[in-house]
Parts: structure tokens; C-alpha cells; sequence
């Protein structure tokens, strides 16, 4: 059976995230590479994210993480080199590179997050991807935790409490998608 491609979406540092936010985008990676799983995450050019931070999070853990980026050119924000596998989608920020983030994904967890986050999110429902959105985090999370993101009611965005929750709630869904196919 191949690894779980579980993503990490939020908020890049432009607004301004504490550092106890920061710290459980790290959480999520670790547990992330605890379990086996791969992480994936957006990869920024120009500056740091809660993305990158759950990659370095998964790297203390000696997880695999996969970086997908904007444009072109493998210069991403990775001042440790915590990225093991770079994509460059050759696409712009604003749902090209995000499509191609999140179309990687068996579920993804949000964290915070502004208009990238909520994009990615709005992806994964399209495609019926699970979505997890760490509470109390501020930005998108908060805003979508727990609700659906139209009157279809396809895919509730499940509210964690906590990066082990979060990671759970993902194995779980993931699992419920797999049983069905089968």
C-alpha cells in the first residue's frame, strides 16, 4: 500500500502568524512523518509559511516532503533544505500551482491560512478531497471549521482541536475513501 500524500496548507508570513501557530504547523509535520506519510506542502519563493514550517517539522521527524511551487525554477523559500522533492508547476500563485498542490493530496489540513489557504480548501472540496482545519488558529481555518462550503453539502470541513487530531481525522477520511473504491 503506497504512503498517505497528506497536505498543509496556511498562512505565509506576510500575516504575520504567532510563533504558537507556527509551532503546531511543525506538530502537524512531525506527526505527519511519524506516521509515514508524505507531506506536501507550497512551496514559497519569497518568504516563510506555515507550509514550510510543517515541513520542517517533518524533516526533524525524517519525513518526505514534497514542495510544490510557483513558475518556474527550484529557488524556494527552504533556508534548511527541508524540501526532499521539488515541483515547479510552471503555474502562478492564485489556483494554477495550488491546483496541482492540492490534486496531490489524499487530504489536506489547514492552519490559519488567508486567500491561498481558502483557495486550496475550495480545490479540495471541488474535488472532493478531505479537508481539516486546525481550530483557533485564526484566518480560514477558523472561518471554515466544522462548516460546508455551499448549500450541497458535500464535504464538511472536520474541525481538530489539535495537530494529533488533525492527522487522525485525515487517516480516517482517507481510509473511508479507499474502502469505498474498493
Amino acid at each position: 500500500m503506497r504512503k498517505f500524500q497528506i497536505g498543509v496548507m496556511g498562512s505565509a508570513a506576510d500575516l504575520n502568524y504567532s510563533e504558537q501557530i507556527q509551532q503546531i504547523a511543525e506538530r502537524i509535520g512531525e506527526i505527519v512523518a511519524e506516521k509515514g506519510h508524505i507531506l506536501f506542502y507550497g512551496a514559497e519563493k519569497d518568504y516563510d509559511s506555515l507550509s514550510t514550517a510543517a515541513a520542517r517539522g517533518a524533516k526533524r521527524k525524517n519525513g518526505i516532503t514534497i514542495g510544490v511551487t510557483y513558475s518556474t525554477g527550484k529557488n524556494i523559500w527552504d533556508k534548511e533544505g527541508n524540501t526532499d522533492v521539488i515541483v515547479c508547476s510552471g503555474l502562478e500563485r492564485g489556483g494554477g500551482r495550488e491546483f496541482v498542490l492540492v490534486n496531490s493530496c489524499d487530504a489536506i489540513i489547514a492552519v490559519s491560512g488567508g486567500s491561498g489557504t481558502v483557495t486550496e480548501m475550495a480545490i479540495a472540496y471541488q474535488l472532493d478531497i478531505p479537508i481539516i482545519a486546525i481550530k483557533n488558529t485564526g484566518g480560514w481555518a477558523d472561518k471554515m471549521a466544522g462548516e460546508y462550503f455551499d448549500g450541497r453539502n458535500r464535504r464538511k470541513v472536520l474541525a481538530a482541536e489539535t495537530p494529533e487530531q488533525a492527522v487522525e481525522f485525515a487517516e480516517a477520511e482517507i481510509n473511508k475513501k479507499l474502502n469505498s473504491l474498493e
